[in-house]
């Protein structure tokens, strides 16, 4: 058996791309349009374990509500620098949900509310102003 990879849908391809890839920094690996299905497939990996990949689909024109996206738990990635890395993400406008406090795990959600878990490799001294950040919703 070989693990492939994640579905997740998405509302909008350009909002997702923005938040997986300059974001978080995966990679497109590759894209699928199927006009007659009506949906576009798009697959990321990031950059040290491209085996392993999450597949955006988006549905032509669904209106289909996805919810809170409680139902699935989260992706999680490591990270070589925890507060950098959120400090990006923030720059970019995204919430920083649980804030790394302890200098190695955070969470924040996609544009389509997937919880996104950061981890640091070992831990980095606490610092400001993620120390004194409270949590922020649900993640």
């Amino acid at each position: 058996m070989k693990y492939l990879h994640t579905m997740i849908r998405v509302r909008d391809v350009d909002a997702s791309l923005r938040f997986f890839c300059d974001g978080l920094g995966l990679k497109e690996t590759r894209r699928m349009e199927n006009a007659a299905g009506k949906f576009t497939l798009v697959f990321l990996a990031a950059p040290d374990s491209p085996e392993a990949e999450i597949e955006l689909t988006y549905n032509w024109g669904s209106t289909e509500d996805y919810g809170s996206a409680r139902n699935f738990g989260h992706l999680a990635f490591r990270v070589d620098d925890i507060y950098q890395t959120c400090a990006h993400l923030q720059s970019m406008g995204y919430t920083i949900h649980r804030p790394p406090r302890d200098g190695h795990m955070a969470f924040v959600r996609s544009p389509d509310l997937i919880s996104v878990e950061l981890l640091q490799e070992g831990h980095l001294p606490p610092q400001e102003p993620w120390v004194s950040m409270p949590n922020t919703g649900v993640w």
